[in-house]
């Protein structure tokens, strides 16, 4: 067991036993901004599976970004009117939503974690299930719940859109359960765009209802 906080050095191996030569660092977030933490850790998987699955080494040049010089007038542009606030109900349908959101979040953190570790030999395919079968089932539980809430009109659409998020936690949970049945690692990263595409939306929610967690970059 390496000690909390160290950093693998242990370069990953593919299929016919050659390095990949990837090495792996990351400083997590407090779970205020886990939402940022979640896309990160999506990339870093979809990064590794998709070199797995070429086998190929490829390195291209980038020159250098020049931002464009910000005139005078972008500088001293009026800051946009304050957003109003929310109403009574609107309220007490976003607090009810708070804790279910947490779930979701923590659950689909530790699944793209536990992805990382898989594919470094940090964790084998039996801890792997166990995370993925956490999550499902947390999925499933939130799905029902939302589904329980009554929201607002004002509201209906952010509600309907976290429900499709849900959803595509699920799905993307269902695909990796995959690799179970038949070995394939191919399934994890057919997994990813749909866990990813739900990240988005319940950001995009997040963004709304709860700034503190999303802060401006």
């Amino acid at each position: 067991m390496r000690p909390k906080g160290a950093t693998s050095t242990r370069p990953a191996r593919a299929a016919d036993g050659r390095a990949w030569g990837w090495t792996a660092s990351a400083a997590w977030r407090p779970f205020g901004t886990m939402g940022a933490a979640v896309a990160g850790a999506g990339l870093a998987v979809l990064a590794i599976l998709a070199f797995n699955a070429t086998r190929e080494a490829t390195t291209a040049g980038s020159a250098p970004f020049a931002a464009p010089a910000h005139s005078a007038a972008t500088a001293t542009r009026a800051a946009p009117p304050p957003k109003a606030a929310f109403t009574r109900l609107e309220e007490e349908y976003i607090r009810a939503l708070w804790p279910i959101h947490g779930d979701v979040e923590r659950n689909a953190l530790r699944v793209s974690l536990g992805n990382i570790l898989y594919k470094t030999d940090e964790i084998d395919k039996a801890d792997l299930k166990r995370r993925v079968d956490t999550a499902l089932a947390a999925y499933r539980l939130a799905r029902a719940r939302i589904a329980a809430l009554q929201p607002p009109a004002s509201l209906a659409r952010e509600h309907d859109d976290y429900l499709a998020a849900i959803r595509l936690f699920e799905r993307s949970a269902l695909e990796e359960m995959k690799v179970f049945d038949d070995g394939d690692d191919a399934h994890l990263l057919a997994a990813h765009p749909l866990s990813r595409e739900g990240g988005d939306k319940i950001r995009e929610i997040g963004v709304r209802f709860w700034k503190d967690e999303f802060p401006a970059h």
